[in-house]
């Protein structure tokens, strides 16, 4: 995923825009940019002190009524040399440096670039009340500056408006330069929280399908190790069977290791390709309502008598997902009946259609004399899983004894018209 942090150029942003870290600093660091600008800053105040000195030293001055004392211009130049040093900590300290200056525009013709270079570094650096507190100040002492340095030129009212105008000129600009780079930080910030809940949907989506394979996993692995269970359990008590009924056991207990092994091999790989960031692993096919033959066969097969029921009308109209919820649902049934209640009769009964909905129903005997919890181990956690998967499909689901002291498992599911 391509970071959205770093720009593709920071040397041409400011310093607080090249990467998030810099707007939480208290003074971010120099680019190549603002080197540059401050630079050219540096400069412009400069020739403006030298043609604003020479201009005062000149018989017929130009640009405002020289100071009385030849010395006080010498002052003046030497302020607007010590405001062009400023310049270069402007960024530091811009409302400070405009304050402890604001007394020099009372009089000072030197320092006036440097100075209203300062004025715009509050307007982009700082909040729009204290630019125009700022600006407010710097009215007031135009008034004063054009009494004390008239042009030769220009009358006086001439001179504040012209004043005025180029102040407002600088605060436009400046709030304009603020307004885009508040709205380059909110733009980026927008995208790195967009970026930052996809990666969390990701990581969500990522641990709902991990939690899936498990349910799945748990349901394959119990039905699978409870049928080798219960033919192991019969070689062990009747270790005289013909040699036929021997091979025939050993035979399927094979196969049902063998499947079962494939199956945790297929969940690891499924695990491991997530892991490896290759989300395109083919996953094993899904049972449907049309696998439940195979399903009953089996535990048929290892010496459950189980009595079925199927009414279901119209059975190849039957979704996918539907008819895997059905099949899981039977699955946890059969293996719970061969875990906690080893040799009882089990009924399957599955009926519904469109707009009625899919009932699926697994009853068996209570056990006499068994154990207490049968005698195979269990997490505990199928019939939860099965609970989940009825509650996420919109239907329910109700086990325990029943009237006649029978332990019945029976799941609604819905199934649209």
């Amino acid at each position: 995923m391509t970071s959205l942090a770093v720009p593709e150029h920071p040397w041409l942003l400011p310093g607080e825009l090249v990467v998030p870290g810099e707007r939480d600093r208290a003074h971010p660091r120099r680019t190549t940019r603002d080197w540059v600008v401050d630079s050219l800053a540096f400069m412009v105040g400069l020739l403006w002190v030298l043609f604003a000195t020479m201009d005062a030293l000149s018989p017929a001055p130009e640009t405002a009524i020289p100071l009385p004392h030849d010395w006080m211009i010498g002052v003046d130049a030497l302020l607007g040399l010590v405001c062009c040093g400023l310049l270069w900590v402007r960024r530091r300290w811009p409302l400070g440096l405009v304050v402890a200056t604001l007394p020099l525009n009372l009089f000072s013709l030197a320092a006036a670039v440097p100075l209203l270079i300062f004025y715009f570094t509050v307007v982009v650096h700082r909040r729009t009340a204290v630019a125009i507190t700022i600006t407010g100040a710097g009215l007031l002492t135009n008034l004063v500056f054009s009494w004390t340095r008239p042009d030769p030129n220009w009358p006086y009212w001439a001179t504040v408006s012209w004043g005025v105008v180029l102040t407002l000129a600088v605060l436009a600009w400046g709030m304009f330069v603020r307004a885009r780079r508040q709205l380059i930080v909110s733009l980026r910030e927008r995208a790195e929280r967009a970026e930052a809940e996809q990666q969390l949907r990701v990581t969500q989506a990522r641990h709902l399908e991990r939690t899936r394979i498990a349910r799945e996993m748990h349901d394959v692995l119990a039905h699978r190790i409870s049928l080798l269970s219960l033919h192991a359990g019969a070689l062990e008590f009747r270790p005289d069977a013909p040699a036929d009924e021997v091979a025939r056991a050993a035979g399927v207990i094979r196969g049902s290791a063998h499947a079962a092994l494939q199956d945790l091999r297929e969940v690891i790989g499924v695990l491991r390709a997530e892991d490896d960031g290759a989300g395109d692993a083919p996953e094993p096919p899904q049972p449907t309502l049309a696998d439940l033959p195979a399903l009953i066969a089996e535990s048929r097969s290892a010496g459950v008598r189980v009595n079925v029921s199927d009414t279901v009308a119209s059975p190849e109209q039957v979704p996918a997902a539907l008819g895997r919820a059905a099949y899981r649902i039977v699955q946890e049934g059969l293996t719970n009946a061969r875990k906690h209640a080893a040799g009882a009769a089990v009924t399957v009964d599955v009926a519904g259609g469109p707009g009625t909905g899919l009932t699926v129903a697994i009853g068996n005997r209570w056990p006499v004399g068994a154990p207490v919890g049968g005698t195979l181990p269990g997490a505990g956690t199928g019939l939860v899983g099965i609970s989940e998967r009825v509650t996420l499909a919109g239907g329910r689901l109700a086990y325990g004894r029943d009237d006649t002291g029978d332990f019945r498992l029976a799941a609604w599911l819905p199934w649209p018209a």
